[in-house]
Protein backbone atom coordinates (compact mmCIF):
# COMPACT_ATOMS: atom_id res chain seq x y z
CA UNK A 1 0.00 0.00 0.00
CA UNK A 2 2.91 2.43 0.70
CA UNK A 3 4.29 2.05 -3.56
CA UNK A 4 0.57 3.11 -4.13
CA UNK A 5 0.15 5.74 -1.78
CA UNK A 6 3.55 7.22 -1.71
CA UNK A 7 3.48 9.77 -5.37
CA UNK A 8 -0.18 11.34 -4.45
CA UNK A 9 0.71 11.60 -0.70
CA UNK A 10 4.64 12.84 -1.16
CA UNK A 11 2.48 15.21 -4.47
CA UNK A 12 -0.17 16.50 -1.13
CA UNK A 13 2.66 17.32 1.03
CA UNK A 14 5.10 19.36 -1.81
CA UNK A 15 2.56 20.51 -3.76
CA UNK A 16 0.34 21.56 -0.61
CA UNK A 17 3.29 23.43 0.51
CA UNK A 18 3.63 25.25 -2.56
CA UNK A 19 0.33 26.40 -2.96
CA UNK A 20 -0.35 27.60 1.14
CA UNK A 21 2.39 29.42 0.41
CA UNK A 22 1.14 31.15 -3.21
CA UNK A 23 -2.27 31.25 -3.51
CA UNK A 24 -3.20 32.98 -0.63
CA UNK A 25 -6.67 33.80 -1.73
CA UNK A 26 -7.40 29.68 -2.00
CA UNK A 27 -6.27 28.44 1.24
CA UNK A 28 -9.59 27.25 2.03
CA UNK A 29 -9.85 24.84 -0.73
CA UNK A 30 -6.48 24.03 -0.61
CA UNK A 31 -6.96 22.93 2.78
CA UNK A 32 -9.98 20.82 1.91
CA UNK A 33 -8.21 19.07 -0.46
CA UNK A 34 -5.31 18.14 1.82
CA UNK A 35 -7.86 16.58 4.41
CA UNK A 36 -8.72 14.46 1.75
CA UNK A 37 -5.75 13.39 1.29
CA UNK A 38 -5.22 12.78 4.86
CA UNK A 39 -8.68 10.32 4.55
CA UNK A 40 -7.00 8.29 1.71
CA UNK A 41 -3.52 8.00 3.49
CA UNK A 42 -5.49 7.03 7.08
CA UNK A 43 -7.50 4.55 4.75
CA UNK A 44 -4.39 3.23 3.23
CA UNK A 45 -3.16 2.65 6.61
CA UNK A 46 -5.94 0.84 7.80
CA UNK A 47 -5.78 -1.46 5.34
CA UNK A 48 -2.44 -2.10 5.38
CA UNK A 49 -0.58 -0.48 8.24
CA UNK A 50 3.14 -0.50 7.46
CA UNK A 51 5.40 2.05 9.24
CA UNK A 52 6.73 3.84 6.23
CA UNK A 53 3.08 4.96 5.89
CA UNK A 54 2.60 5.88 9.20
CA UNK A 55 5.42 8.26 8.98
CA UNK A 56 4.45 9.52 5.71
CA UNK A 57 0.78 10.22 6.91
CA UNK A 58 1.85 11.36 10.12
CA UNK A 59 4.32 13.57 8.40
CA UNK A 60 1.24 15.39 6.31
CA UNK A 61 -1.19 15.66 8.73
CA UNK A 62 1.59 17.65 11.02
CA UNK A 63 1.55 19.91 7.88
CA UNK A 64 -2.55 20.00 7.49
CA UNK A 65 -2.69 20.95 11.09
CA UNK A 66 -0.20 23.70 11.19
CA UNK A 67 -1.51 25.24 7.91
CA UNK A 68 -5.04 24.84 9.33
CA UNK A 69 -3.85 26.46 12.58
CA UNK A 70 -2.03 29.59 10.76
CA UNK A 71 -5.29 30.11 8.50
CA UNK A 72 -7.30 30.22 11.70
CA UNK A 73 -4.96 31.91 13.83
CA UNK A 74 -4.14 34.76 11.09
CA UNK A 75 -7.29 34.84 9.01
CA UNK A 76 -8.21 38.08 10.91
CA UNK A 77 -4.83 40.10 9.99
CA UNK A 78 -5.03 39.21 6.33
CA UNK A 79 -9.11 40.66 6.33
CA UNK A 80 -8.14 43.45 8.11
CA UNK A 81 -5.29 44.31 6.16
CA UNK A 82 -7.39 44.12 2.34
Amino acid sequence: MLTALIGPLLFAALGGGWAYLNRKDRRTELLFTLILFQLLGAWGYRQEPTPGLLLLVGVLALMVFSMLLHTLLYSDERSARS
